[in-house]
């Protein structure tokens, strides 16, 4: 058994990160050396004096969709909130968030502010609604919010829609940043591949069961969400590649990771993950973890746990507070090596 109680840890509201920081490189890096059992404090920007020469790092190239709309019940002036969650194989029907759920009634339609997208209820206890249009993607662009995750205490603003985005963002699907991302600049992402670096995309959508915290006494009977991810062919010889010659694999974020270490125990490049990843885990892909700091109780914490020893990430979660890191998704980095 493995118990609970012993990710759970106490932080001060004020160190969660409520706004971006707009220089997005100048974030604090915390750096975890699990065979020296040492912390180091340092800024993201200088991430390279802490990679070995030519290592391979691992980035989830998937774009978060300004998945929340907020409209109104025809007909009524009531507010209704719609948060997409997963589209379905119909292409014009989605499994949905709903809000105020108990107003909503099988067949009522709902109308957008300034767009002319419809959504009727089809199943209002399976939330799921269906749209009037198949590609809702432009919809989604003009009037759509970017669902910021629910610790971060308000409203959505412009400026979420670039920085709760990676700049390699490309492929649209998530309703949550990969936040270990967020803090490369291009112009550091250039300097890293002139270094010898090799960057490598995959691509894992995050899904709203990333928030969902671990209620099991024992975490090894949580039952894990599920979560699509796809890699290439060219991308998967690559890093295979490198591990064979020895070059550090990085995993940038917990999602590249479960990306890696799915793809190494089932083989499969396009799939749909369970993968759940706790102390005792034997890592086949990731060598090094680049990764912001995470909620308690979660199983992003009992991943990189995992990888970096239960008291160590114990250790440096108490230097992160005791230092005034900041938190969560806005907040700063730590690369375990």
């Amino acid at each position: 058994m493995i118990s609970l109680k012993d990710f759970g840890y106490t932080i001060p509201e004020s160190l969660i990160a409520q706004h971006p920081l707009h220089r997005r490189d100048q974030a604090r890096l915390m750096v975890i050396n699990r065979q020296e059992q040492t912390i180091q404090h340092d800024i993201f920007s200088h991430i390279d004096k802490y990679l070995p020469p030519n290592s391979c790092l691992v980035v989830n190239d998937s774009k978060v969709v300004p998945a929340r709309l907020f409209g109104r019940r025809e007909g009524h002036t009531g507010r209704v909130e719609v948060f997409l969650l997963k589209k379905l194989d119909d292409g014009y029907s989605y499994e949905t968030l709903m809000r105020p759920l108990r107003k909503l009634k099988n067949g009522e339609r709902i109308v957008f502010d300034g767009s002319a997208l419809k959504a009727c209820v089809v199943d209002r206890d399976k939330r799921i609604v269906r749209f009037n249009k198949k590609d809702i993607s432009k919809d989604l662009n003009a009037v759509g919010h970017i669902p910021l995750p629910p610790y971060i205490k308000r409203q959505d603003r412009a400026e979420d829609r670039k920085y709760y985005q990676t700049v390699f963002a490309q492929k649209q699907g998530s309703v949550a940043a990969p936040t270990a991302g967020l803090h490369f600049t291009q112009p550091l992402l250039n300097r890293l591949k002139k270094q010898g670096h090799k960057i490598e995309k995959v691509t894992l959508h995050v899904n709203y069961g990333t928030f969902k915290p671990v209620e099991e006494e024992d975490i090894t009977q949580h039952p894990m969400h599920w979560e699509d991810y796809v890699v290439t062919k060219k991308t998967f010889q690559s890093i295979t590649q490198a591990k064979t010659k020895g070059q550090k694999i990085v995993a940038v974020g917990t999602t590249s990771c479960r990306v890696l270490e799915s793809m190494a125990k089932s083989g499969n490049l396009k799939a749909s993950t369970n993968l759940f990843v706790y102390p005792g885990y034997t890592f086949q892909l990731t060598d090094m973890l680049l990764t912001n700091f995470h909620l308690p109780y979660s199983t992003l914490l009992m991943l990189v746990s995992a990888l970096g020893t239960q008291a160590l990430i114990k250790k440096a979660y108490a230097e992160a507070i005791q230092k005034k890191y900041r938190f969560y998704s806005y907040g700063d980095a730590m690369l375990i090596i």
